[in-house]
């Protein structure tokens, strides 16, 4: 019996990632009888690179493997036992930081998606709270694309004690809400900046909310009241980025 906590994933960009980024973690690879196109034989030269095993399959037996999610042709069996990964103090001991805070955003398929755009905007890690949070299961992995292999994802225990620590060291914080007065477009920038984003239905907590330093809102300019939280992110990254480019060049 193994040692190793295991857990599975699915779809082509999560697993080419884990065989890029993290080899050693892939344990075992089902791939679906009769692929031969050009993303499977990338995943299957990685895994050969790697010496990960791989077993052909039907795609009723991928279907079970992967709860009857949309696999894309390949399942695999990785250590959910990860390598250590970077703690809040060590990145926090980074000169120019862009992070993103999500407080409760338990939809894994919105979980997934803003991680997929901090990945695309080179952010330096995600935080979330231990207990409001799915975690990186299958289904955020694969929404992800590959980002969850590739950002830092730190849980907490306590949000609102891990936003001191952060304005402890010079993190400006920013939160996101609806009834703020200050537009993104007008909002402060700063080389060390984290973004915080509220919950699907909610929004931010109290606590969480006393926390930032600062709050503020996307101006909306059509009928719709509100975006989903991961388009959001998406838009708040992006703007943070293009502000932070554009104070550098100055």
């Amino acid at each position: 019996m193994s040692k190793h906590k295991t857990e599975i994933i699915f779809g082509i960009h999560a697993i080419e990632s884990a065989l890029r980024s993290n080899p050693e973690q892939v344990l075992q690879l089902w791939v679906q009888a009769g692929r031969k196109d050009r993303r499977m034989q990338t995943i299957l030269g990685l895994a050969g690179t790697h010496g990960v095993s791989v077993e052909t399959c039907s795609r009723d037996v991928l279907q079970k493997k992967s709860s009857e999610q949309k696999h894309q042709g390949v399942v695999a069996k990785i250590r959910a036992d990860k390598k250590s990964q970077p703690g809040l103090a060590d990145i926090l001991a980074r000169q120019d930081l862009l992070l993103l805070v999500l407080d409760g955003v338990q939809d894994p398929h919105n979980l997934g998606a803003c991680l997929r755009s901090a990945d695309a905007s080179g952010v330096d890690a995600v935080i979330v709270s231990r207990n409001r949070s799915p975690g990186l299961t299958p289904v955020v992995r694969n929404v992800a694309s590959g980002a969850a292999e590739t950002t830092p994802f730190i849980q907490v225990s306590n949000l609102a004690r891990a936003l001191q620590q952060l304005q402890d060291n010079d993190v400006w914080i920013v939160g996101t809400a609806g009834e703020a007065t200050t537009s993104l477009y007008d909002s402060t920038t700063s080389n060390r900046l984290a973004i915080v984003m509220g919950s699907e239905g909610e929004g931010m907590r109290r606590l969480t909310r006393e926390g930032c330093d600062e709050l503020i809102y996307i101006p909306m300019h059509g009928h719709v009241e509100s975006l989903n939280v991961s388009v959001a992110t998406g838009i708040c990254l992006f703007e943070y980025r293009r502000k932070l480019a554009a104070q550098n060049a100055t």
